[in-house]
C-alpha cells in the first residue's frame, strides 16, 4: 500500500472516530443526564447496560456470585456446634466452633429462615419461607429426614417445653402452625399478629408470644398500632392480643430467665410528620419494648437511639443467662447494643406510666441503660448465646461471617468465615448500601427501614412536597420493578437512578447523595436483585381455580352485565395488561383527595398485589375489595358497578392469583427478560 493510501485510510479512521466521539459523546451525555437527573454522573455504559442484567441470564451469572447470607443461627447444648441458616444458598450450615470450619452443607428448602434443635442434639428443624414447610434434619446423618407442610411463609420456630410440639410462625398468612412431632403433621392453625416473624416461649412453657411486624391499617393521621398475640402454651389457644402503640416491625422477642419480662425489638415511625423533620433529627426511632408479666403488666417502650446517633433497624434480641443484660442487633448500623436490664427494672419500678411514655420519645434517656455498643460485620441479623453464657454469636448477613463476642469483656473475638466468595459483586455492594443507614442524617434509617424484605412497610408518609400535609403517599414495593418505569405514584422519576439518587437525597435524607459507585450498585441491586416470593397462597402451580377463571374473564371483559360495551379506558385489562399488569401510562381513576394536587397517577404493576395492602396512592383502601366498594362509585377505576357481589369476589380472587412475571408463560418470560 502506498503512502497516499495509508494517509487516506488513517484520515478516514480519524474522521470517523471524531464523528462518533463528539456527536456520540454528546448524545451519551444527554442520555445519562436524563436517566440520572444530574449532569455530572460518569459516562459509563456498564453502570446500566452490563450490571443491570438478570442473574438468571448468562452474563448475569458471570457477573454475580453465590453468597450464603446467614440470617439466623443456633448453638448446640455443648457449645461445640453452630447451626447457621444460609438464606441465599438454601442451606443449613453445620459449623465447628473450635476449628471454625463449616463441616456440613445441608440443602433445605427455598429461602430458609430459622432453625431450632432438640435437646438431645439429634434433630434440627428448619423453616423454609418460600417453600411453605419445615424440614426435620437428622444431625447424625446430616440429611433431611422429613418435611412437614405449614402455613404461608414460615419463619420463626419454637419447640414446646416437652418437645412434643413444634410452633411455626407463618409470616405471609399471619398465623401459627402447631405441629405434633409424634404424628409429624400440623394439628392446629391459630390466627396471629399481622405479618409475624418473632416467637418466644415462657420459661415454664405456659405462655407463647408471637410479634407482628406490620401495623394495623388505619387512615392517615392516626398513630400506628401493631399487635402481639399471646397463646396458651398448654391448651394451644389464643389467650390475648396486645396492642403496641406507635410501633411496628417487631422482628424478634426474648424472655428473661425468671419469666418476669418479655422483650421485643421495634421501630417507632414518625410517618405522620413531614419528611423535613429529618433535618431536626427526629423522623424514625429505633428501640425495644417490654411486656411486664407481673405487677402492672404494662407494655413499655425504650429507645436505642442517642441525640446525634441512631441505631436503625433492630432485628434480634437475646437475654444473657443471668438475666442481667440484653443484646440487640441493629442491621442498619452494624452494631449490637448492650442493655443493662437491672437499670430497666429500676426505671420500671420508679417511674409512672406517663413518665415512661415520655421517655419513649426522649433521645437522651438511653444513656441510663445502654451499657455498650459493639461493632459487627455487615448487616447483623440473628443472635445466639452459648450454653455457658460466655459467647454471643452474630449472623453477619452481608459478609458471610459469624461474629463472636466475648461476653465477659464485651469485645469481639475473631469471626468465623463461612467460606463465601471474597469478591463483592456490584449487586452485593448495592444490597449492602440498601440496608445501611449511613446515607441518612444521623443514621436515622436505611432503604430497608421503609422497604423491609425489600418490599414495603404498609405505611403512608407525608413526603413534604409543595405543602405540609399534602400529597401523602403509600410506600410501594421494590420487588421486581425492573421494566416497570416510571417510578413514584406521580411517575416523575423516570429511573431508579433519579429515585434513589437526586430525589432520595433531596426529599428523604436531607444529606449528600450516594457516591456514584454506590448509586450504580444500589440501582443495579434494586433493578435485578429483588424477587417476588412464589405465590403459594393463591396460585401455587399456575392453575387457576374456578373462581379465579371467572375473575379473569371479568378482568378481560368488553361488555357489562347488561350487554353494553365497556369503553376501552373502563376495562381492567386496558391499563393492566400482562405480563406486568401495567400499561406504563398515566390515568385519573377518581381517587384524588382534598389534600392531593391535581395530577394523574402512574399505573402500578399488579404482580403479587395480594401482598401489598393497603391500596391506592394514599393507602386509604385496606383491601382490594374497598378499591371498588368504597372508592369506585363513579366507575372511573374500571366499570364495576354492574357487578354482583360474587363477581367482585371472583375478580379479587383473580387479582390475588397474579404472580411474578417470570412464572407466567414462556412467551411472557421472554418479554420480561427484554430479549
Amino acid at each position: 500500500m502506498n503512502r497516499k493510501k495509508i494517509y487516506f485510510t488513517l484520515g478516514v479512521i480519524i474522521l470517523f472516530a471524531l464523528l462518533i466521539f463528539f456527536p456520540g459523546r454528546q448524545k451519551a451525555r444527554q442520555h445519562v443526564n436524563y436517566m440520572t437527573a444530574v449532569e455530572d454522573h460518569p459516562l459509563k455504559c456498564t453502570s446500566c447496560h452490563l450490571h443491570m442484567i438478570d442473574k438468571d441470564r448468562p452474563i448475569g451469572q458471570w457477573l454475580s456470585e453465590d453468597y450464603y447470607s446467614p440470617i439466623n443461627l443456633a448453638v448446640s447444648n455443648n457449645g461445640q456446634k453452630l447451626f447457621v441458616v444460609a438464606q441465599d444458598a438454601n442451606e443449613l450450615l453445620l459449623v465447628d466452633v473450635n476449628s471454625k470450619n463449616v463441616e456440613k452443607h445441608i440443602p433445605v428448602g427455598k429461602f430458609p429462615h430459622s432453625v431450632v434443635f432438640s435437646k438431645d442434639g439429634r434433630q434440627a428443624f428448619v423453616s423454609n419461607q418460600w417453600s411453605d414447610n419445615v424440614m426435620i434434619v437428622d444431625l447424625t446423618s446430616g440429611e433431611v429426614s422429613d418435611t412437614i407442610t405449614t402455613g404461608n411463609g414460615p419463619s420463626g420456630v419454637m419447640l414446646s417445653t416437652d418437645e412434643q410440639f413444634l410452633y411455626v410462625v407463618n409470616t405471609f398468612s399471619s398465623d401459627l402452625t402447631v405441629i405434633d412431632l409424634g404424628k409429624k403433621q400440623e394439628v392446629r392453625r391459630l390466627p396471629a399478629a399481622y405479618n409475624p416473624t418473632g416467637i418466644v416461649l415462657s420459661p415454664n412453657g405456659s405462655k407463647l408470644y408471637v410479634s407482628g411486624r406490620r401495623a394495623h391499617m388505619v387512615p392517615f393521621g392516626e398513630p400506628t398500632v401493631t399487635a402481639i398475640t399471646e397463646f396458651d402454651g398448654e391448651k394451644k389457644i389464643v389467650r390475648n392480643t396486645l396492642q403496641v402503640k406507635d410501633a411496628y416491625l417487631m422482628e424478634n422477642m426474648a424472655f428473661t430467665p425468671d419469666g418476669e419480662l418479655v422483650l421485643m425489638s421495634l421501630i417507632r415511625p414518625k410517618n405522620l410528620l413531614p419528611t423535613v423533620q429529618v433535618e431536626r433529627g427526629w423522623m424514625m426511632n429505633h428501640g425495644f419494648g417490654i411486656i411486664e408479666q407481673t405487677g402492672k403488666q404494662r407494655v413499655v417502650q425504650f429507645l436505642l437511639d442517642e441525640p446525634n446517633s441512631y441505631f436503625s433497624d433492630p432485628y434480634d434480641i437475646v437475654v444473657s443467662k443471668d438475666g442481667k443484660r440484653a443484646f440487640i442487633s441493629s442491621t442498619g448500623v452494624n452494631h449490637i447494643s448492650v442493655v443493662n436490664l437491672d437499670s430497666i427494672r429500676s426505671i420500671l419500678q420508679n417511674y409512672s406510666e406517663e413518665e415512661l411514655n415520655y421517655f419513649a420519645n426522649d433521645l437522651s434517656f438511653s444513656r441510663h441503660y445502654i451499657e455498650k455498643r459493639i461493632p459487627t460485620g455487615a448487616a447483623p441479623k440473628g443472635l445466639a448465646l452459648s450454653d455457658d453464657g460466655t459467647r454471643l454469636y452474630v449472623a453477619n448477613q452481608l459478609d458471610d461471617q459469624v461474629g463472636v463476642v466475648d461476653l465477659q469483656k464485651l469485645e469481639n473475638l475473631d469471626p468465623i468465615d463461612l467460606g463465601g466468595p471474597k469478591k463483592i459483586s456490584v449487586n452485593r455492594r448495592g444490597r449492602q448500601v440498601f440496608v445501611n443507614a449511613g446515607g441518612t442524617f444521623q443514621n436515622q434509617y436505611s432503604c430497608y427501614t421503609c422497604h423491609p424484605d425489600y418490599h414495603e412497610d404498609g405505611l403512608v408518609y407525608n413526603m413534604a412536597g409543595k405543602g405540609m400535609g399534602r400529597n401523602v403517599t403509600n410506600t410501594q414495593s421494590l420487588r421486581e420493578i425492573n421494566h416497570t418505569a416510571p417510578f413514584k405514584w406521580n411517575g416523575k422519576n423516570q429511573t431508579v437512578y433519579k429515585q434513589d439518587g437526586m430525589r432520595f437525597s433531596t426529599v428523604l435524607t436531607r444529606t449528600e447523595a450516594f457516591s456514584y459507585p454506590d448509586l450504580d450498585a444500589l440501582a443495579s441491586f434494586i433493578m435485578t436483585g429483588i424477587k417476588n416470593p412464589p405465590n403459594l397462597m393463591y396460585n401455587p402451580n399456575g392453575e387457576l381455580t374456578a373462581s379465579q377463571k371467572r375473575g379473569k374473564k371479568i378482568f378481560e371483559r368488553t361488555e357489562d352485565n347488561f350487554g353494553k360495551e365497556i369503553p376501552m379506558d373502563g376495562r381492567c385489562v386496558t391499563c393492566h395488561p400482562a405480563p406486568f399488569y401495567t400499561n406504563f401510562q398515566f390515568a385519573d381513576v377518581g381517587t384524588l383527595s382534598a389534600t392531593d394536587d391535581t395530577i394523574q397517577f402512574d399505573t402500578p404493576h399488579l404482580n403479587n398485589i395480594f401482598a401489598s395492602a393497603p391500596y391506592l396512592h394514599d393507602g386509604r383502601a385496606t383491601t382490594l375489595e374497598e378499591i371498588w366498594t368504597l372508592y369506585g362509585g363513579e366507575d372511573q377505576h374500571g366499570v364495576v358497578n354492574d357487578m354482583t357481589k360474587m363477581q367482585l369476589n371472583d375478580l379479587v380472587n383473580y387479582l390475588k392469583s397474579l404472580r411474578s412475571a417470570k412464572l407466567e408463560t414462556p412467551e411472557q418470560e421472554v418479554l420480561n427478560s427484554g430479549m
